[in-house]
């Protein structure tokens, strides 16, 4: 038995933490089969503490609560059942921040005009054993300290609602004093703070119209004694290279006004040119610690084409659309410009910028002169394949650096059809580019905004590929934050869009009540749950009221099934859904989730209300919009999706016809997309769970235009907002509204995660795990691979005839022979497996393997044609985010 080293609440870096009692996790690694955890012994410094329990994710802590800035090493052993005691595992150092706004000495200082530039100087003239630096910015920054960056964050201290919640970071800087003179500097930008942001022109300045630092560095030395140096009335702020930078328009850099020496000891502050900053106010109530990881540079990209555009541009192709920023290598004479633009797609030959609307997205850089000069910027980032560069820059040393929020890889997926792998794969990418700091819509016009109903959709497919519950903890913190008294949700979190985006709209909205019970069923997390609980109800509460007594929520704008292939280009909302049926769906669905997390939270009296309230909306739901044979009013895809897996038709007949139904609708359509934004994640899973899993490949492999496959044919490398972004002729959609990085009808990657592989939660955190593969389509194998809170899990099946399928051939008729299914179940967790053609049975830890006959009426594999163009980027280096 081996026990990994305990980690702190969602954190990967235990560095200053926000909580005083932070729960812990840790796994075990053990080849005994079957096995199971009886007691945990818990050490941190010199107290233990012992429990007979099987517990080992988001445990309670059990010592004294932490006090600020307290640093202790935890570790822990386990007992099996057998009553072995594990070794100890690794000790972590925990070390918490700063709790207590009382805590904080420093103050906001501010330059009084347009100076980027900030430093502050100090002495010290004893051996110094550990230096943290506590900071965080009104805008964003990077700081310096004797002349070398602190720590590798990008566009710190990232974005939240800072009227309500701003982090700040805490770093270990003791390896960077110096005895003697000191400089610690930090240069600062508009970000989100200050920055445009919002469509249709956006507003600058909308939370305040001043940049400021608040940096605290606190020093102990060897004596024990120890030191604070912080912002204060004695620092100075001074001009500097940077001549803008925005998140919508790129950043601007003039390399013959850099400040050589501006954040170290020596030389000293010219008083002409650094002139003090002023203290400025803000509450130091709204700072808080991250709970989850920051964004950084997570990998890098070269061309793999160098293009000339028809005007003459030189273009380069990173064969991947991506978000971050270029890094490049120029050589010229002073005041020579390079002139970096950005774009998705080509339209006519020439970088498509009609798209970013009003977003520049353009980099300049100034040389210096005098030799090669390396720049990439600082304070901006941009959704991209292509770029165009303007002046003396090398395009064969040009690198495209991608960023996003570090969040550790968990999930992956294959399967043998590398159309659907790369599929699963333009999902990744397009998750990677809209997390950076908080989910978003897209990554490169004049919008990036927090949209809930987008997150709401993808959550599972999120918490699958990717430790995000960090991300999601603060973003949820914001979509509280910013709740309105009546209860209803801002469309958008951070809200930056006023009050026009404060309503109750279907499937936005009711983010607040579905994503921390994804959280919570995929992280096992019911302290997130308590905490989004009152949010939850209020929300639920509010809509309850617009509903009225009819119980039906047929009041106020909603955005419906946004984006259905059939709604007109310039009315995405009007899709083949009624709204009602959509709204009324959402509420039903809400309240019975509200109260499954009232009866994990042991809140009987909530339970039952909202049971209730469950149970009312579904009659008039059935009522109002289900004839008696079961048609759901509309007689569309997204509807009787909605009706099956919400659980809205009463009657068994009405429940069959509905499935039924429903494959004919899609077998109607030629087996296209005819779902938005809402019905597109809930399609194959109201099929599978109709019994019409044929209909469901059929409808996952179809490749003509609208479907998830076309895409993939048509090179794209990230989910498109629209089905046809990029139409069949190879024209870009004339919609204004087109996005090329847009995750949200990427969330088929769940099913193909819970169905396809067959690897889904039967309980929450994957304490027990549901082993259900679904063959089919002519797939002869699929794959899915999971680090659960309790260890790795995997799931995978293979057909006989593989080798058949892939040599090419269409094979015509149905398999037979041979269904080999294999599982990974992690130790102190159980499985529940469900095999086709059998009953359902349970298993411990461990590797495990069955054979079964293949199903009956199973397709042979179907080849893919060698023609389908199919992206794949060329890395310089080793991508940690895939690791």
């Amino acid at each position: 038995m081996h026990v990994t080293a305990p980690r702190a609440e969602h954190r990967t870096d235990p560095l200053g933490l926000g909580e005083s009692r932070p729960r812990l996790s840790w796994t075990t690694a053990t080849d005994r089969p079957g096995w199971r955890q009886s007691a945990y012994e818990i050490e941190a410094g010199t107290e233990r503490f012992t429990a007979e329990s099987a517990e080992s994710v988001l445990v309670p802590w059990p010592f004294a609560p932490l006090t600020s800035r307290q640093r202790v090493q935890v570790r822990v052993r386990v007992r099996s059942a057998e009553g072995d005691w594990s070794g100890w595992s690794p000790p972590a150092a925990f070390e918490a921040g700063l709790l207590h706004p009382a805590d904080w000495s420093a103050r906001f200082v501010s330059p009084p005009a347009d100076e980027h530039l900030l430093r502050g100087d100090f002495t010290v003239r004893q051996a110094v054993t550990a230096a943290r630096l506590h900071v965080t910015a009104l805008g964003v920054y990077e700081a310096e300290l004797n002349g070398v960056r602190v720590g590798d964050h990008v566009l710190a201290p990232g974005w939240t609602s800072y009227h309500h919640r701003l982090r700040y970071q805490t770093f270990d800087v003791t390896g960077l004093i110096r005895p003697g003179p000191n400089t610690l500097g930090a240069i600062l930008a508009d970000g989100w703070y200050r920055g445009r942001l919002g469509f249709e022109g956006g507003a600058t300045g909308i939370y305040g119209d001043r940049l400021a630092l608040l940096a605290q560095l606190e020093l102990t030395f060897a004596d024990g004694g120890t030191r604070t140096f912080g912002t204060g009335p004695g620092w100075r702020c001074a001009a500097g290279p940077l001549i803008a930078a925005s998140i919508y328009d790129g950043e601007t850099h003039d390399a013959r006004l850099e400040v050589p020496g501006w954040s170290s000891p020596a030389p000293p502050p010219d008083p002409a040119t650094w002139r003090p900053v002023e203290v400025v106010e803000h509450d130091l109530a709204t700072l808080v610690a991250p709970t989850g990881p920051p964004v950084r540079r997570t990998g890098e990209l070269a061309p793999v084409e160098v293009l000339t555009s028809p005007s003459g541009r030189t273009v380069l192709d990173f064969g991947q659309n991506l978000v971050g920023r270029l890094r490049i290598t120029a050589e010229g004479a002073a005041g020579e410009r390079v002139v970096l633009r950005h774009a998705e797609v080509l339209e006519d030959g020439e970088p498509a910028t009609r798209l970013l609307r009003t977003a520049a997205a353009t980099d300049v850089y100034v040389l210096r002169g005098g030799g090669p000069e390396v720049w990439e910027p600082r304070f901006t980032f941009h959704g991209f394949r292509y770029a165009s560069v303007e002046g003396p820059a090398d395009p064969g040393l040009v690198r495209a650096v991608v960023c996003h929020t570090d969040m550790p890889r968990t999930g992956r997926f294959e399967c043998s059809d590398p159309l659907v792998e790369r599929l699963h794969e333009n999902a990744v990418w397009s998750m990677r580019g809209n997390f950076l700091d908080l989910p978003t819509d897209c990554p490169q016009r004049d919008e990036r905004l927090g949209w809930t109903g987008d997150l709401q959709v993808f959550a599972p497919t999120a918490a699958f590929l990717y430790d995000c519950a960090g991300l999601l903890e603060s973003w949820l913190a914001d979509v509280a934050a910013e709740q309105a008294p009546s209860g209803a949700v801002p469309v958008a979190v951070p809200n930056v869009l006023g009050e026009r985006s404060v309503f109750a709209a279907a499937g936005w909205g009711d983010a607040i009540v579905l994503v921390p019970w994804t959280l919570y069923r995929r992280y096992g997390d019911a302290g997130l749950l308590e905490r989004c609980f009152p949010a939850m109800c209020r929300y639920v509460d509010h809509v309850a009221e617009l509903a009225g007594p009819s119980r039906l929520w047929t009041e106020g704008y909603q955005f419906g099934d946004w984006l259905d292939p059939a709604a007109p280009p310039d009315r995405p909302g009007a899709g083949r859904t009624p709204k009602e049926v959509v709204a009324t769906a959402y509420l039903a669905h809400s309240a019975g989730v509200l109260a499954r997390a009232a009866e994990v939270l042991g809140r009987d009296a909530e339970r039952e209300r909202y049971q209730a309230l469950a149970a009312a909306v579904g009659e008039a739901f059935a009522a109002a919009y289900v004839r008696p044979e079961g048609t759901v009013l509309g007689d569309s895809a997204t509807g009787y999706a909605l009706a099956l897996t919400f659980g809205l038709l009463p009657e068994p007949g009405q429940r069959e016809f509905a499935g039924r139904r429903l494959a004919e609708v899609i077998a109607e359509g030629g087996h296209r997309i005819a779902t938005g934004f809402l019905g597109t994640p809930l399609v194959c899973d109201a099929l599978t769970e109709a019994g019409q899993v044929a209909t469901a490949y059929r409808l996952l492999l179809q490749r003509e235009c609208p479907s998830w496959l076309y895409a993939v044919t048509m090179g794209g490398t990230t989910i498109w907002e629209r089905w046809d972004s990029l139409r069949p002729d190879g024209t870009v959609n004339l919609g204004e509204m087109t996005s090329f990085n847009h995750y949200a009808l990427g969330a088929v990657a769940d099913w193909l995660h819970r169905c396809v592989a067959g690897l889904a939660p039967a309980a929450p955190g994957y304490r027990r795990l549901l082993i259900r593969p679904r063959p089919g389509g002519g797939l002869t194998r699929a794959r899915a691979a999971l680090r659960t809170p309790y260890g790795p899990a995997e799931a995978a099946w293979r057909l006989d005839g593989e080798q058949a399928g892939e040599q090419g051939g269409e094979l015509d008729g149905e398999l037979d022979g041979e269904l080999e299914v294999t599982a990974v179940v992690p130790p102190n967790t159980s499985a529940l497996v469900h095999l086709p053609g059998g009953e359902p049975f349970e298993v411990g830890s461990g590797r495990h393997r069955w054979t079964v006959p293949v199903p009956a009426g199973l397709p042979a594999p179907v080849s893919v044609p060698v023609s389908v163009p199919v992206s794949v980027p060329v890395s310089v280096r080793v991508d940690k985010a895939t690791d």
